[in-house]
């Protein structure tokens, strides 16, 4: 009984690896060619990020020594082919030097294509839809201003400061002082907002009526303070 026992489990695994033996060989055949392809895609994505981040780190080098056309150069390729923050943040610089350049409209336009582009990471959008509408906020609609940064000029979000003064300002093309007044205000008594714009939508807010004073001390220590010549840092 065991050697007929034993002979049918052969001649099972055998019909078995007659009927699925080329099957399982080709699986795992293209499991290693799999895992293999892996590895080499993990090694082509790590030199690529490293060759991209020495070309940024060469594009910012060139920038800081004012070769702006070598710097726009090494920025190319990876705002054509790099990872999608790594591209926009060389879109990014390559806009802030057409903005160097005074190209208001050029920088405008690459500033605006970032704000517009999905793959870009968020962060980079909304700084770039700042950056575009200050570019051409005097040749775009007010109410196209307003529906551009109108969701970042909200108290609490991150681009308040920023957003709101330029939501605040298309409120007052519009001749909307109920609306531009409130929001000067508002970004006035904002602690995380820088205090340069704290004191210009103080100012703003008291010119259209509205108070934005809820220091005392300190608005008496700014209008005390010594203005400060052209070109010396900011305090």
């Amino acid at each position: 009984m065991r050697e007929v026992d034993e002979a049918v489990r052969q001649d099972e695994a055998a019909e078995f690896a007659r009927r699925y033996g080329i099957l399982i060989a080709v699986l795992v055949v293209l499991a290693l060619a799999a895992f293999g392809g892996w590895l080499w895609w993990q090694g082509h994505r790590e030199d690529k990020l490293e060759r991209g981040s020495e070309q940024f780190i060469q594009a910012l080098d060139q920038l800081d020594a004012g070769n702006t056309a070598a710097a726009d150069a090494q920025l190319a390729p990876i705002a054509k082919s790099g990872t999608p923050a790594a591209s926009a943040g060389a879109k990014m610089l390559q806009a802030g030097i057409l903005e160097q350049k005074g190209d208001k409209a050029g920088a405008a336009k690459a500033f605006l294509a970032i704000a517009d582009d999905k793959d870009a990471p968020e962060a980079y959008r909304n700084l770039a839809a700042i950056r575009g509408v200050s570019n051409s906020f005097d040749s775009m609609k007010p109410e196209d201003v307003i529906a551009r940064l109108k969701p970042l000029a909200a108290p609490g979000n991150p681009w308040f400061g920023s957003a709101g003064e330029l939501v605040a300002m298309a409120y007052l093309k519009q001749g909307k002082k109920d609306l531009a007044g409130p929001l000067f205000a508002s970004i006035a008594k904002d602690k995380d907002v820088p205090q340069s714009l704290q004191t210009r939508a103080r100012q703003m807010a008291g010119v259209l009526g509205y108070d934005a004073v809820t220091d005392v001390d300190q608005v008496l220590a700014e209008q005390r303070r010594p203005a400060q010549p052209a070109g010396a840092p900011a305090q």
